[in-house]
């Protein structure tokens, strides 16, 4: 199992300077990927460019491009140009997001996104590997059927023609295409003791190539807080945990919510969504089980830490990708630090 720093997207209380800081460092103490996301603010692909002109080896991936944001072509030309900038360190990741971005942010109907997404991961893989680029899908044609267009390759030679592609999967059916089509699945409120459910859906997928579960690579973005007090470090973490579970998404359609209650907290889930929806945010935060908070979050001490690196690993994650909750850069760092040698100490690597 390797290292991996999860850091978001910018936020009213963080900087690019604090997250090139923040991936400076973990490639200096060998992190093997950084990530960096998108929603409806800072995009990933500007902080990745700006990321690898100044990181030396690690690894810099999306967590997540948007499926509806750009075309199939487009990603395929961003991952080639992205790849070469880097070295040849480059990670795509992918996902639909949800109906509330997707069709008011980006104007694209949700509908099918399974289908959607294997249309899309062909597409790519097709334009990577510079063939001419003549798909006939239920949601892409290409080139648009009686018109001027032609097939067209891309138009240069990347490094590889493969880069390796993680689909971010939330729901049974998604996971198993992960398995299916991709190299990866980044995952979300990933717990080690849960993870058999999980991974059982992946091994379908990966079985339809008669395919095992090695050199898939499970990861997780993960929440970090140190810290001696547990329920204290628990607290940073609830209002993430409940602004997934109670708002990211409609009462009718919340992946995450759903998560919850497959992982045995119904009761609990409809509470925080109910609290969330009617504006209680304090409250929602409040009804996050700690339970729950445990299961999905590494908190505590450095002896802790260790342990729960060890049970990632036993898990089948390949990478543990941290995203450290803190309140400034320097404790940001130090968390780097910290679980950095949390990992050398738990034998992982070896």
């Amino acid at each position: 199992m390797r290292l991996g720093l999860s850091l978001g997207y910018q936020t009213a209380w963080s900087t690019p300077a604090d997250h090139l800081a923040m991936a400076q460092e973990a490639d200096r103490l060998g992190y093997s990927v950084v990530w960096a996301a998108e929603a409806y603010g800072s995009d990933t692909v500007s902080m990745l460019a700006w990321l690898a002109g100044q990181t030396e080896r690690i690894d810099i991936g999306s967590a997540v491009l948007q499926i509806p944001a750009r075309t199939p072509a487009m990603t395929a030309m961003t991952a080639a140009t992205l790849d070469t900038l880097s070295g040849s360190r480059f990670r795509l990741g992918l996902g639909v997001s949800g109906p509330q971005v997707s069709e008011g942010w980006h104007g694209v109907k949700f509908a099918k996104p399974l289908a959607r997404t294997r249309e899309y991961v062909d597409i790519v893989k097709m334009a990577l590997r510079r063939d001419r680029v003549q798909y006939d899908g239920e949601h892409y044609q290409l080139p648009l059927p009686g018109g001027a267009g032609k097939a067209i390759k891309l138009g240069f030679h990347p490094p590889r023609a493969e880069v390796p592609i993680y689909l971010a999967a939330v729901g049974p059916k998604n996971l198993e295409l992960a398995g299916e089509i991709a190299d990866g699945w980044l995952a979300i409120f990933f717990a080690p003791d849960a993870a058999d459910d999980q991974l059982r859906h992946i091994a379908a997928g990966r079985a339809k190539h008669g395919q095992g579960l090695a050199g898939f690579d499970v990861a997780p973005s993960v929440p970090v807080v140190v810290g001696d007090d547990v329920a204290a470090c628990a607290d940073v973490v609830r209002w993430y945990a409940a602004l997934y579970i109670g708002g990211m998404g409609s009462r009718e359609q919340n992946f995450y919510n759903q998560l919850a209650v497959r992982m045995g907290y119904a009761d609990e889930a409809k509470k925080v969504q109910d609290l969330y929806l009617n504006k209680q945010v304090a409250e929602a935060a409040e009804a996050v089980p700690q339970e729950f908070i445990e299961r999905t979050s590494i908190i505590g001490d450095k002896a802790r830490i260790t342990k729960r690196i060890k049970e990632y690993a036993a898990a089948g994650v390949g990478t543990l990708s941290i995203s450290p909750y803190v309140g400034d850069l320097e404790s940001g760092l130090e968390t780097l630090r910290v679980v950095a040698s949390a990992y050398e100490e738990s034998g992982v690597a070896r």
